[in-house]
């Protein structure tokens, strides 16, 4: 286990250096977390997978390796539920190193009493529990881990750590987004009369501006056309709250990455869908362009020009 090959796969304990394409091995003590991790890992784009057989891992990088175009990095969850992943984890990890491979091991524990009480939360069994109690289980399994934690290059005890604060913490340290590009915001212009979006966690009605419908040149046109455009933002009730909404905004989207959110889910609505939520969603969009902040942008109901 402390040959001079493997040894070399220490690293001093802090801050996680970013890695250009990882393979984030997430391994450790049943019940300390790696659930929370690997859903934390999802949300900000890592292609993640629980409990790969460990005779498929090289299979499986390999074909990524060839296929994969967006170059996402990848976090798998391998632990005493793999099948051979004790007896044959070193040289595997070992042999995938020499290929070229970036492997990182992040390592999770936590105090026997916490895991209990964990256990006990959730009614779950423990995988080597079998006919031994969980408390002979866990120390049965930090006995059997011992090898693998001196490998590790991060080791993270979970004990004082609820799922919401670990999930910000491997956020932190396994992202190279700033805080504020870790949420999604999408955008979505609609039409009263065919109903507000579900998915929507924020609803703007900006039914109270002026009207483009009631010009007879701007009727058949749509929000994406710069007459119609011009004429929903020169309005003087426009530009007051256009600048209280993105005020508002930037008020409120910190708050919500804050509290871990990865998706927020903008409608804006008008009662045809055609003219007025389809300007104030492209100027939106175009606001949070300049702050390089990641969205999408879809105007529901919008018809094609010609059609009223």
């Amino acid at each position: 286990m402390k040959s001079t090959r493997n040894a070399s796969l220490r690293r001093s304990p802090g801050k996680v250096p970013r890695l250009p394409i990882a393979v984030l091995v997430i391994t450790g003590l049943s019940g300390s977390g790696k659930s929370t991790v690997l859903r934390a890992l999802e949300d900000v784009g890592y292609f993640c997978i629980d409990n790969l057989p460990l005779s498929l891992l090289a299979p499986f990088l390999q074909e990524v390796s060839k296929s994969r175009e967006d170059r996402r990095n990848i976090a798998l969850v391998m632990d005493v539920r793999t099948e051979g992943f004790l007896q044959n984890y070193a040289q595997v990890f070992d042999r995938l190193q020499r290929q070229g491979y970036h492997l990182h091991l992040l390592f999770l524990e936590a105090e026997e009493g916490v895991l209990l009480r964990r256990f006990s939360q959730t009614r779950r069994q423990h995988p080597l529990a079998d006919r031994k109690s969980i408390s002979r289980a866990l120390r049965q399994e930090r006995e059997s881990l011992a090898g693998l934690r001196q490998l590790a290059h991060r080791i993270i005890d979970t004990s004082s750590y609820n799922p919401h604060q670990l999930r910000k913490l491997i956020i932190a340290e396994y992202t190279d987004l700033s805080p504020e590009q870790r949420m999604v915001l999408h955008l979505t212009s609609f039409a009263y009369k065919n109903g507000i979006p579900p998915e929507a966690d924020l609803v703007i009605d900006v039914r109270f501006l002026p009207n483009p419908y009631f010009v007879d040149e701007l009727r058949p046109l749509t929000g994406n056309e710069p007459r119609v455009r011009e004429f929903v933002l020169s309005q003087e009730e426009t530009q007051a709250f256009v600048t209280h909404l993105l005020d508002f905004l930037d008020f409120l989207l910190p708050l919500y990455q804050k509290e871990g959110k990865t998706h927020l889910n903008i409608a804006i609505g008008c009662t045809g869908g055609q003219h007025r939520s389809v300007v104030i969603a492209n100027h939106l969009g175009e606001h949070l362009s300049r702050r390089n902040l990641p969205f999408t942008l879809s105007h529901r109901d919008l018809t094609e020009i010609g059609e009223i």
